[in-house]
């Protein structure tokens, strides 16, 4: 694992996007079958299929880097939750987040009053990023829907 992660890069374990996070997942099943293995051929395949993880992640990558297309079918956008201390109720009901919930990320993120909060964006991973302060960058919120 240690090898095929040298190799590859720490990108491969990554959460950028929900290929990524699947990947990781899977690559923790690979190893904890690899780490039960009573035989050396169980072994052979869990490395088998790591091999094959990382080639197939190598590949998605450069093929999203390559093609709007590919990565327009790969990865989710990323969806405005909040803009400016408003909560937008309709994102919340299309991405079925809780108003609790996204009440519950502002207080981990020391957010004292909604008036500070420039936008609550919840990511591709399904990371929610909450943005305070003074002034916003537009740039931070280039293609959020």
């Amino acid at each position: 694992m240690v090898l095929l992660i040298r190799v590859t890069g720490l990108r491969s374990l990554s959460k950028m996007t929900n290929f990524d996070f699947i990947m990781t997942v899977a690559m923790g099943s690979l190893v904890a079958g690899a780490g039960q293995a009573s035989e050396w051929s169980g072994f052979a395949q869990a490395i088998t299929a790591m091999v094959g993880l990382f080639l197939t992640q190598y590949v998605a990558a450069r093929m999203r880097k390559s093609s709007d297309a590919v990565e327009a079918a790969m990865q989710n956008d990323p969806v405005m939750l909040m803009r400016d201390g408003v909560i937008d109720y309709d994102a919340l009901k299309r991405t079925r987040v809780a108003e609790s919930d996204l009440i519950a990320k502002l207080r981990e993120a020391n957010v004292l009053n909604f008036s500070e909060v420039r936008a609550v964006v919840l990511e591709t991973t399904g990371d929610v990023s909450v943005l305070h302060g003074d002034a916003l960058d537009e740039k931070l919120i280039e293609n959020i829907t």
